[in-house]
């Protein structure tokens, strides 16, 4: 019948190439098909014995322009809670201020604090949602009446929990320091100096992370947000004087042009100046 001839087939497993000929045609007649964004950012986090540890670079690229020098790569997503984004800079800012209002409210809803689980299940669904088209990779931390709690949340909207965790294109440099240094309950300043040596790490050996080191401290008695922690590349001092004497760089050719400037004056008359009263 006709019904039955246009009921939808549910989808089959496994991979589809029906539009393998159709991709091949329109890649022959000059579209070019899209390409994933460059982004570049180093943000990692630790568990340590009394807290958790953020830390982030503060370059923001645009291709292969720095846009911004110093950049806050961690946000705030609750009084306990915060939340260091890697990505596209819109999609990191916009996705973690929608979920610390969505936060707040619930605080106010339940009179309770918020817990770092609530953030990631609502974090991880909105991403889901968009498949990555949201381009924001987390390292969310804080702590709640579980203790410390630390993940890190893909794009996708995966996500994992762990004692130490990197994200960013400059995670691998990051995780070898994590991996070469950390050990369970480090102290403060111990673990202070090894999230500090990760990003520093980001900093000087991937291009798309550089300028300041922030930390983020959070601990049951309230946050200590280190803005900046440290300056790793600072601007060097200029000992010459780059301005030269006139003929120093030698003028192969030279084109004058006059500039013509045509001035014609017209009259207003009184019958120009009543119409221009009227309107």
């Amino acid at each position: 019948t006709m019904a039955s001839t246009q009921t939808t087939q549910p989808p089959r497993g496994g991979f589809s190439f029906d539009n393998v000929a159709r991709n091949e045609m329109m890649e022959s007649a000059g579209y070019k098909t899209p390409r994933a964004r460059k982004t570049g950012t180093t943000i990692a986090g630790i568990i340590y014995k009394d807290g958790v540890i953020l830390g982030a670079d503060t370059r923001a690229t645009a291709g292969p322009i720095v846009a911004d020098k110093n950049c806050s790569k961690i946000h705030y997503i609750a009084p306990n809670i915060y939340c260091c984004g890697a990505g596209t800079a819109a999609d990191t800012e916009n996705v973690t201020g929608l979920i610390a209002s969505q936060l707040d409210l619930h605080r106010l809803q339940t009179s309770r604090d918020s817990r770092v689980i609530t953030a990631l299940r609502v974090l991880k669904q909105h991403l889901y949602r968009y498949q990555g088209h949201v381009s924001a990779a987390l390292v969310l931390g804080g702590v709640d009446v579980s203790g410390p709690v630390l993940y890190s949340i893909h794009p996708h909207g995966s996500t994992d929990k762990l004692p130490y965790v990197t994200m960013g294109s400059g995670s691998l440099a990051a995780m070898g320091v994590f991996e070469a240094g950390y050990k369970k309950d480090l102290e403060l300043e111990d673990a202070k100096k090894l999230v500090r040596d990760a990003i520093a790490a980001g900093v000087f050996n991937d291009l798309g992370s550089g300028s300041n080191i922030d930390l983020c401290v959070i601990t049951k008695e309230g946050v200590d947000y280190i803005r900046p922690h440290e300056i790793a590349n600072e601007k060097g001092e200029r000992f010459n004087s780059y301005s030269y004497a006139k003929g120093t760089t030698e003028v192969l050719t030279e084109t004058i042009k006059p500039v013509v400037v045509a001035e014609e004056v017209h009259p207003l008359t009184q019958a120009g100046m009543e119409t221009g009263a009227d309107a």
